[in-house]
């Protein structure tokens, strides 16, 4: 990665920095910019599941792409879990 001065940052500190994060500090990374979503089944249908970045459930979608679209329209990145 590139500093900005032609030289490479070093990775190790932004590894170690993440290993050091509690787990509710885990649960907040990304809150607010990231949804994930993941194949869940609901009542016999396969449908997908989108939650916020801490586990919080937003939404059950019958389709991946409107499942995608419900993170777009609430201003979230939308990521697949599998």
């Amino acid at each position: 990665m590139s500093d900005g001065t032609g030289s490479f940052t070093d990775r190790a500190g932004g590894e170690n920095a993440l290993r050091a994060l509690s787990a509710g500090g885990l649960a907040r990374l990304g809150l607010g910019a990231i949804a994930y979503i993941r194949p869940v089944t609901v009542d016999g249908q396969p449908v997908f599941a989108v939650h916020a970045a801490d586990g919080t459930p937003i939404a059950i979608a019958a389709r991946l792409t409107l499942a995608q679209s419900v993170a777009l329209q609430n201003d979230l990145q939308p990521l697949s879990v599998h």
